[in-house]
């Protein structure tokens, strides 16, 4: 088995001049690209990066930041995304154990920065990638248990061993997602797993990644795709509710991130046409199942057949792909828990049909999804607890039109205590970042109590 990235470099050999992306007016072919990842590689080495060291990524969607985060691969770095919104606590512990990060704009970080654009400027070098199978290659990060975002390790095998570039390996509903990939919609930052995940599936299918401008009018999605005639784009719950009409260009719309509603989901057929596609999947293992269009109109409670090993146990789904994470970085106690005798434990309630159709019944875990990117209610409950006047605090999640899902908090007061509201969205936003930041903040006498005689939270939503 090839180690990444040698399976995409020689991809992009033998594309010679195909376009392989777009920025603004500018158009990268696979050649120039290359070039890119030649001099970047070279700009690494000269700055002393060797295999296992952390490199951190705080870059947007360019030629040149795909380039940089391939070469840091190349190198055989442990390569550290950064996703914008979090708080400087967070971003601080994301970077505390890397070499360097590099850079597309200034930025008040632990460790010495690399400006991407002196990192091109290098001369080229050889791109033999130098990963060992065993060393992590990327540490991905959800929001953590502990309030610090949590890593799941993805080692250089695993990377090798993933879907994306091996079009021999591609189960069904990507084989019908791939047909649209000509001109895929990406934004946000190139270090997102899904981005980067489909950016690569784009390139083995022969598309091209088209860089979205700023939309400063209308829905993000609806402006992007028109105005880059995008055949395929990513897209979270909410942003596919705001969708309102069919777009002449668009193939293919993946779903990603959080539950959709099953009735918005077939109205989101009616309106858009037969574009959307209905991802589930995990951090810790990539992509669990997908629901193409025509699974959508036939049961659109399920997510789809099982794209890799899946099995329920006591109501629980657990999963196996030679491409899942091998653990959390620096928490062996979470991942004991999480990472069974290699399975993965995805902490969510499900059932499989007699015809192999999987269905998600809710999560046997704490979390709420605020835009595509999970929240866990303890570390937010532990900072309203912490803030003056407050004796409890209870975080609950409910369904959001904007965000998919909103945190919602209650809190008792301490006797005679008056509770500032402004002040304990201040107080998380500070320790936790602006997507932690509960929408409504309710003061309560008593929390209810379910008959186990533990707070009974869903409760809270209903009073």
């Amino acid at each position: 088995m090839s180690a990444f990235p040698g399976p995409l470099l020689d991809l992009l050999a033998k594309a010679g001049d195909r376009p392989v992306f777009e920025h603004g007016e500018r158009v990268v072919g696979a050649d120039e690209l290359l070039s890119l990842i030649r001099r970047a590689t070279g700009g690494l080495h000269a700055r002393g990066i060797a295999p296992g060291d952390g490199v951190g990524v705080l870059l947007g969607v360019t030629p040149e930041a795909f380039a940089a985060i391939v070469a840091a691969h190349v190198t055989g770095a442990r390569v550290v995304g950064v996703r914008p919104g979090l708080a400087a606590p967070q971003v601080r512990h994301l970077l505390g154990d890397t070499k360097a990060a590099i850079v597309d704009a200034p930025h008040e970080i632990p460790v010495p920065a690399i400006p991407i654009g002196d990192l091109i400027a290098a001369p080229e070098t050889d791109a033999a990638p130098a990963g060992r199978a065993t060393d992590v290659a990327r540490v991905i990060h959800t929001s953590g248990s502990t309030g610090d975002p949590k890593g799941c390790e993805q080692t250089y095998a695993a990377m090798g061993a993933a879907w994306n570039l091996h079009p021999d390996r591609w189960p069904p509903a990507i084989r019908e997602l791939a047909r649209h990939l000509e001109r895929y919609l990406v934004f946000g930052t190139l270090s997102s797993q899904v981005m980067l995940e489909y950016g690569l599936l784009t390139l083995a299918a022969g598309g091209r990644m088209v860089a979205a401008a700023p939309v400063r009018e209308g829905p993000f999605h609806a402006v992007a795709i028109e105005r880059h005639r995008a055949t395929a784009s990513v897209i979270t719950v909410p942003g596919l509710y705001r969708m309102r009409a069919r777009l002449q260009t668009l193939g293919a719309l993946l779903v990603s991130g959080s539950p959709a509603d099953p009735a918005r989901l077939r109205q989101a057929l009616d309106v858009l046409g037969p574009v959307v596609f209905h991802g589930y999947g995990q951090t810790e293992t990539g992509m669990i199942a997908m629901q193409t269009p025509a699974g959508i109109a036939e049961r659109p409670e399920s997510v789809g057949e099982p794209a890799v090993e899946a099995e329920v146990r006591d109501g629980e789904l657990f999963v196996r792909t030679p491409a899942q994470a091998r653990g959390y970085r620096g928490d062996p106690d979470e991942t004991k828990d999480v990472f069974v005798d290699g399975w993965v434990r995805t902490r969510d309630l499900a059932r499989i049909d007699p015809d192999g159709y999987l269905y998600l019944l809710g999560r046997a875990r704490d979390v709420i999804i605020v835009n595509a990117n999970i929240q866990y209610a303890g570390p937010i409950e532990r900072v309203l607890a912490a803030q003056p006047n407050v004796a409890e605090a209870y975080v609950v999640g409910a369904p959001d039109e904007r965000t998919g899902e909103a945190v919602h908090a209650f809190v008792v007061p301490t006797e005679g205590g008056n509770v500032d509201a402004e002040l304990l969205r201040a107080a998380v936003r500070d320790r936790l970042g602006p997507a932690s930041v509960p929408s409504t903040v309710t003061t309560i006498g008593e929390v209810p109590v379910a008959p186990s005689g533990k707070p009974d939270k869903r409760a809270l939503l209903r009073s």
